[in-house]
């Protein structure tokens, strides 16, 4: 699934300012895209927005892993048609995004053993 959303163009809306739409939520920002513009209508709906005019951009879903993800300066992933019939959350862990950006990646950190501990 991972490969497919990579390579698959997809829609993300904006605010008025022109920023990406997202929601926090177990600590982590998630990027809200959607597959589709029924997909986007539902999202709408269920926001009780209702279909009107919104303004979204169509990027890669790569684009949004490696560049918007890491962009965002706080942990983040991904929500895929998260009003739909089969939603998809892509973490910010290693494997999905870049090391840089995932929460579960080492950055750098060493661990020494001795003296009696781990440093």
């Amino acid at each position: 699934m991972l490969a497919v959303f990579r390579s698959s163009a997809v829609l993300v809306p904006q605010t008025a300012d022109g920023l990406v739409w997202s929601g926090d939520g177990g600590g982590i920002r998630w990027i809200y895209a959607f597959s589709s513009e029924p997909e986007l209508a539902a999202f709408l709906t269920a926001r009780a927005e209702g279909p009107g005019e919104v303004r979204y951009l169509t990027v890669f879903g790569a684009r949004l892993l490696d560049v918007a993800v890491p962009a965002a300066g706080v942990p983040c992933g991904v929500a895929l048609d998260v009003a739909g019939a089969q939603p998809m959350l892509f973490p910010p862990v290693v494997g999905i995004v870049p090391d840089a950006a995932a929460v579960d990646a080492d950055h750098g950190r060493t661990s020494v053993v001795g003296g009696g501990g781990v440093v």
